[in-house]
């Protein structure tokens, strides 16, 4: 069993032999320490980014076949909608554990800066619409149309936000706390002001801005164009029409820059096959064909919140040592964000949900996060079972590799560039017909059976051979 004090020392992202560790998503706070020194890396983070990682390629690539573990259309929680406050909430754990020593305020800042330019850079690369992996063979993307906003767009914001206030508060940090439970709190009180301010942002623009109506153009296969109009006109509305949430977007980033096939496509307002994908009901709401970034400013700032959660529960393993404590601290918080989170969404004070990401929902997969983290810390790093996790973690230590090459599908659209007569008759195709679909007689089992071997399995070797040989990406 790892000492606490080790344990605490360890919580830092890179290369175990390395003095400064770069491993990007979603470890993007705890890259760089100041002080160099060698560090040793510990089990639970590497395993619960990896399970993160896991998690969005298996609802990315088999939520098709499976719609209950695909994105909720609209109020309520699947599978697929842990997954970015999990990212985030790392990113706090990590910017706790990574910036408990600053030397230079100056230097950490010009960092901060830095990855988050980076992080900006990538994701606009990834998810603007430049590449149109692994389906279609062809790269570039019309400015007029590229999307600005997308998963690693919110981390960086969430990052920065977080581990600047971190950084700036460097003085007023305490060396000891106290053992009353609340101590905690007010000792990294600025941290929770900065979590309150951007929930304030978020729930008085969400309740107060007037939504006006508004319109978009479809634009059809057959190069003709439709121009539909919502009828909004009221403030505080939480349903997919006229929601501040798009409202804020379609008024910064521009209509034309917005997601273009949103979830609230499969609600049943939408389609008969709901909660699964299919063609648009004859007597579907204007709206239903109308773009929305789930990823979108607004609902970043509240996002901040999930950040600063997951920081609370870095500084509570950096104070307190024994595992007894640490634990009482995590799980209680858990439980008390998901009491909250029902509590609101089931007396429809304000419903769970991903893609406005209410207060409850940051609540709620907070807190989910919360008590997954405490469980991989009791059976890693407390009760010793690291084999049954070790491709999580290796999957954890390159999670950016992993990220790009198998849940964006860089490495799959390049597979599929070496095809045979036509783009169809390429090798992950034939993969997934042949050695899947067609033994078990089912596209569904074949899916998730492709999913999990050829996927999943697949890149946890990979990231094994490559910890095997000291190979990551660093970002």
């Amino acid at each position: 069993m790892e000492d606490p004090k080790k344990l605490e020392e360890g919580f830092r992202d890179g290369n175990e032999n390395e003095e400064e560790g770069k491993n990007i998503l979603p470890d993007t706070a705890g890259e760089q320490l100041v002080a160099k020194q060698k560090s040793k890396r510990v089990a639970t983070l590497d395993a619960f980014r990896g399970l993160t990682i896991v998690l969005m390629i298996l609802v990315d690539d088999a939520g098709g076949a499976y719609p209950r573990i695909d994105h909720s259309p609209w109020n309520g929680c699947t599978l697929a909608d842990f997954v970015m406050p999990f990212f985030l909430f790392i990113v706090g754990v990590a910017i706790a554990l990574a910036l408990k020593r600053i030397p230079k305020v100056s230097s950490s800042v010009k960092k901060i800066i830095l990855r988050t330019l980076k992080l900006l850079f990538w994701g606009i690369l990834l998810q603007g619409g430049y590449s149109h992996a692994p389906d279609v063979l062809s790269y570039g993307v019309d400015m007029k149309k590229i999307r600005w906003f997308g998963i690693l767009q919110r981390i960086a914001l969430v990052y920065m936000f977080v581990a600047l206030i971190e950084t700036f508060t460097t003085k007023l940090r305490p060396t000891t706390i106290r053992t009353a439970f609340f101590s905690i709190f007010t000792a990294y009180k600025w941290q929770w002001i900065g979590g309150f301010v951007s929930f304030v942002i978020y729930m008085v623009t969400t309740f107060s801005l007037y939504v006006p109506d508004w319109s978009f153009v479809v634009h059809n296969d057959d190069h003709s164009s439709e121009r539909y109009t919502v009828k909004c006109g009221m403030r505080g509305h939480l349903g997919p029409a006229c929601n501040a949430v798009g409202y804020v977007d379609r008024q910064v980033w521009g209509i034309n820059h917005l997601y273009t096939q949103p979830v609230w496509s499969r609600l049943k307002a939408c389609t008969f096959s709901s909660p699964a994908s299919g063609p648009l009901r004859e007597d579907a709401p204007t709206w239903c064909r109308a773009p929305f970034e789930p990823e979108g400013l607004l609902s970043s700032i509240s996002a901040i919140l999930s950040g600063t959660i997951g920081i609370h529960y870095g500084h509570v393993l950096i104070h307190f040592k024994g595992h007894a404590e640490r634990l009482k601290h995590w799980v209680s918080m858990g439980l008390v964000l998901i009491i909250v989170a029902l509590t609101l969404h089931f007396t429809d004070a304000i419903p769970i949900n991903k893609q406005l990401y209410s207060f409850s929902y940051v609540c709620f997969s907070a807190g989910a996060a919360g008590i997954v983290f405490s469980a991989f810390y009791i059976l890693i790093d407390v009760w010793g079972l690291r084999t049954p996790f070790l491709f999580l973690e290796w999957i954890g230590m390159n999670a950016m590799l992993v990220f790009v090459l198998a849940a964006q599908g860089i490495f799959a659209g390049f597979i599929n560039g070496w095809f045979y007569e036509n783009q169809e008759n390429n090798l992950v195709n034939w993969i997934q017909d042949h050695v899947f679909n067609d033994v078990w007689k089912s596209e569904r089992v074949g899916t998730i059976l492709y999913v999990i071997f050829a996927e999943i399995v697949f890149w946890a070797v990979v990231s094994g051979i490559l910890h095997r040989f000291r190979i990551y990406w660093k970002l």
